[in-house]
Parts: C-alpha cells; structure tokens; sequence
C-alpha cells in the first residue's frame, strides 16, 4: 500500500497527464530546478510556469507507474507514458523522475530530474 508521500508523487506525475497546471505549480518551490537530462533546464516557478503553457493537448495519455520510492528529502518515480497524437501515431516513452525537496515531511518540490527514453 502507498504511503502519502508516494500517492503525492504519483498524483504529480498525473498532473502534467491531465494538464493540471495548478497542481504543479503549487507543489513546487520558488526557486524549483527542472532538469531535463540531454534538454532544458527550467529554473524558476515563473519559468516553469511557462514551459507548462503547452502542456494541455489533444492527445490521449496514459501513464503507468512502476516504481515510487521515498526517503526523507528525496523521491524517484519511474514508469512509461503511452500516448496516441491527434494524428494517430502511437508514442511510447520510459521515464525515470528523481526529486529533491525542500524539507523531509511536508517540503515542496526542489529539484526535478528527468530522464526520458522513447520506446518502441
């Protein structure tokens, strides 16, 4: 059974699938750091705020979580999102996001690392 902390992060991950900006953004911190490895680095709520602005799409998702892991200030989540564009091509990408929060029990979202592979 997931603990609350892991039913946090799963539910953040649903919410970049549901493009529910606001519990995104109230999750993080300020000064929160997105690094995606091989891409971008989005620093600031602001920044992050605005790279969030495409985020809501025609196209259907579905994501499957594997694995959440918790301990004291850090977290990682790792699984696969499928998902068929509004053209109808079938994408499929693994995903491994690993966290830093700001504090151990009730902390908000510091750091974000993730790495994504696409999959045939």
């Amino acid at each position: 059974m997931a603990t609350e902390r892991q039913k946090f992060f799963e539910e953040f991950n649903q919410a970049f699938m549901t493009g529910d900006v606001d519990f995104i953004l109230d999750s993080v911190t300020d000064d929160v750091r997105w690094e995606m490895v091989g891409d971008d680095m989005i620093v600031g709520k602001e920044a992050l705020r605005e790279a969030l602005g495409g985020v809501k799409t025609n196209d259907t998702f579905k994501l499957t979580i594997y694995n959440t892991i918790t301990h004291g200030t850090a977290a990682s989540v790792n699984g696969v999102i499928t998902f068929t564009t509004k053209e109808g091509e079938h994408k499929k990408f693994g995903f491994c996001d690993v966290y830093r929060l700001s504090s151990h029990k009730s902390g908000k979202i510091k750091e974000l690392t993730s790495y994504v592979v696409e999959m045939n």
